[in-house]
């Protein structure tokens, strides 16, 4: 039951919310006339016709709604704390239940998607609080004196009068708490060595990571500013700061088993609201802007930040730990992101489609004479690299093929600024071990050996990122792919960014690898065998990804299905495990690539191949529908009738997968 003060308040903010949407809507149409007017010049006719004039009835509440979390997540900075989850939980029950009292059937039917996607997040986010609480619950007996913490920057931050000699009392004790649990700690591993899961112990590290931070940032706060505070404070902090980092170290090193200096993968749970990592539809590490950071959930985040690969070495792969989330998880986050499926029915499809894709290598090896053996095929393929130097007018041969392939086919509208506006850099080793191919957006990172790596390692990326190989990848980083995507969303319905999804994301720019193929982009076998790498390598992602969390792979193994199964570089395998489990991408992420690919390509052959729409109008309006799930997409595309509570029913690759 909603307090009637908020009902009020509900009631206004909505009647302020919907006669603003009418006044958005009737501001626009009439710029748009009076700008046609105004001039006759180029930019005019090319820029201001192709504004975005669509009309939600859900837009200024999803806007406010975004701009509301923002000042809560800034106003309750402490991730792990029972106020912060109480106070979100109440956020989004209200908005829920603010959503439930509108005129569904009076809607547009954009507006009653937003409605859709705007229900489905709320009550995601609800659920990720649960399963939040839960991963904290794990971990709190490793940390019983974290609420001491937390209730001091509470403090702080509502402003509460302070009583210096009682605070060093607080800090002496709190020290000895955080000593005291390190050696029960020390204690239970050493009668129960396997009792403390990697997982657990790293995840709990992080966590003393930011309740180190959220300590010294409390203390900060009045350090030098309060003679008094200074004079009784500063050596009990710096006494309980010293044990905060002893008892991470140590919780890294022997419950982790990682080496000194920090963990190096961190947990791969949801973050909380306003969490880090990539978001839902973003990209961690992605180069410049367009569309990486989106989204309404952070993928990485969780209690302490995604880690990143600080202490990474070429060839060991025992810096990787990641943080299964389990089955019930797994189902949580397919349904959010409105894929019908089990994981198991998933892993199922991606082997169906792995067995296709190996199938097609033995033609391609064929061709080039290697019979049937499609890894002395690949092997010919790899060493087929260019020589230090060259590497960056290959990706730009490449970048410039695609865009004339585009153009001539009238395959997608590629706007001229967005031609344009593209750039290229290198990437460092340090990121190379953990991102072994490109990376891409506006600006694509070109990864490629450098003078300060050893000879087996860049003979790995120069094998690794070899023109065939490239040019399969090239148009997945820039145009049609990620770079159009980020100029277009920026442009059009960009308030959708809370709904982001990879299945969109990373679906868009890998449904083109598909699209590609299919019009015989690849004409000579070796780039045949290129396109097929990258696609192997799309199916191993959803089926080592998902075990990964189901726990029936281990990180190793998860390498290994990428070198004996796809022909990775060794190196280049654990880079890309670790990638998949350092915290900076959600638990679907990596499956998202092929199934989302395969999601916009089912409604390809139901739109495009049956002659109801032009290639070019189908791509134009999935890329100006923003990062929303794909059957989203399809529901409007197709002008489908939703109801209030419309639940995912898009078999998109058929009833029974597996077979």
């Amino acid at each position: 039951m909603i307090p009637s003060r908020y009902r009020l308040a509900s009631k206004i903010t909505l009647t302020l919310i919907l006669m603003g949407s009418l006044i958005f809507s009737s501001t626009t149409s009439i710029f748009l006339t009076a700008a046609a007017k105004a001039s006759d010049s180029p930019f005019v006719k090319e820029d201001v016709k192709d504004l975005d004039s669509s009309f939600s009835e859900l837009r200024p509440a999803i806007e406010r709604f975004v701009a509301d979390r923002g000042s809560l997540t800034r106003s309750y900075p402490v991730e792990i704390s029972p106020a912060r989850q109480t106070r979100f939980k109440q956020f989004y029950s209200d908005w829920l239940a603010t959503l439930g009292k509108l005129n569904f059937d009076s809607m547009s039917l954009d507006g009653k998607v937003d409605y859709v996607l705007f229900r489905l997040h709320l009550e995601h986010e609800l659920q990720q609080l649960e399963i939040q609480n839960k991963a904290l619950a794990e971990v709190a007996p490793l940390l019983p004196f974290a609420q001491t913490i937390t209730t001091l920057a509470e403090a702080r931050r509502r402003m509460e009068k302070i009583e210096p000699a009682k605070i060093a009392v607080q800090l002496n004790d709190l020290s000895k708490q955080i000593d005291a649990a390190r050696k029960a700690t020390e204690s239970s591993l050493r009668g129960e060595p396997g009792k403390l899961k990697r997982s657990v112990a790293n995840r709990a590290a992080m966590t003393l990571g930011s309740l180190r931070n959220t300590l010294r940032t409390w203390f900060g706060y009045y350090n030098g500013y309060d003679p008094l505070f200074t004079w009784w404070a500063d050596e009990p902090y710096k006494a309980v700061d010293a044990s905060l980092g002893n008892y991470a170290t140590f919780l890294t090193e022997r419950g982790a088993g990682l080496r000194s200096g920090g963990a190096a993968a961190g947990p791969t749970m949801a973050g909380g609201p306003g969490g880090g990592g990539a978001g839902r539809g973003g990209r961690a590490g992605a180069g410049g802007g367009g569309f990486g950071g989106g989204g309404g959930r952070g993928a990485g985040g969780g209690f302490g930040g995604g880690g990143g690969a600080v202490n990474a070495r070429a060839g060991d792969s025992s810096d990787i730990i990641g943080d299964p989330i389990g089955r019930e998880a797994l189902m949580v986050e397919l349904a959010a992101e409105m894929i019908p499926y089990t994981p198991e029915e998933l892993i199922a499809i991606a082997n169906k489609e792995l067995a296709w894709c190996e199938t097609e290598m033995k033609k391609a090896a064929r061709e080039l004479g290697f019979g049937d053996d499609s890894m002395k095929a690949l092997e010919h393929v790899k060493n087929l690299y260019v020589e230090p130097g060259k590497q960056t007018e290959v990706i730009k041969d490449l970048a410039l093929e695609a865009i004339e392939y585009l153009e001539k086919n009238d395959l997608v509208t590629v706007p001229p600024l967005a031609r344009e506006s593209w750039r290229m850099e290198m990437m460092s080793p340090e990121r190379q071990l953990v991102s072994p191919f490109f990376l891409g957006g506006e600006t694509i990172l070109v990864s490629y050996p450098t003078n300060t790596m050893a000879h087996e390692q860049k003979m790995m990326s120069m094998r690794g990122n070899n023109p065939h190989f490239s040019r399969a990848t090239v148009h997945h980083e820039l145009i049609p792919g990620h770079h159009l995507q980020g100029f277009m969303t920026q442009r059009y319905k960009s308030y959708r960014g809370l709904f982001g999804t990879p299945f969109w994301t990373e679906g868009w720019a890998l449904y083109w690898e598909l699209l590609l193929w299919d019009r015989g982009f690849a004409k000579k076998p070796e780039d045949k065998i290129g396109m097929l790498f990258w696609r192997m390598h799309r199916c191993a992602r959803i089926i080592f990804s998902l075990s990964f969390h189901l726990e029936k792979m281990t990180p190793q193994e998860c390498i290994d299905l990428l070198v004996k199964r796809v022909g990775h570089e060794v190196d280049n395998a654990t880079a890309e495990v670790r990638r998949s489990f350092a915290g900076s991408y959600g638990p679907l992420y990596q499956a998202a690539y092929l199934l989302g690919g395969m999601q916009i390509h089912s409604l390809y052959k139901e739109l495009v191949a049956s002659g109801k729409m032009t290639n070019r109008a189908f791509h134009d309006q999935i890329l100006r529908e923003n990062r929303i799930p794909i059957e989203m997409v399809r529901a409007t595309l197709t002008k489908q009738k939703l109801t209030r509570d419309y639940k995912t029913t898009w078999k998109f690759y058929g009833e029974n997968p597996g077979n």
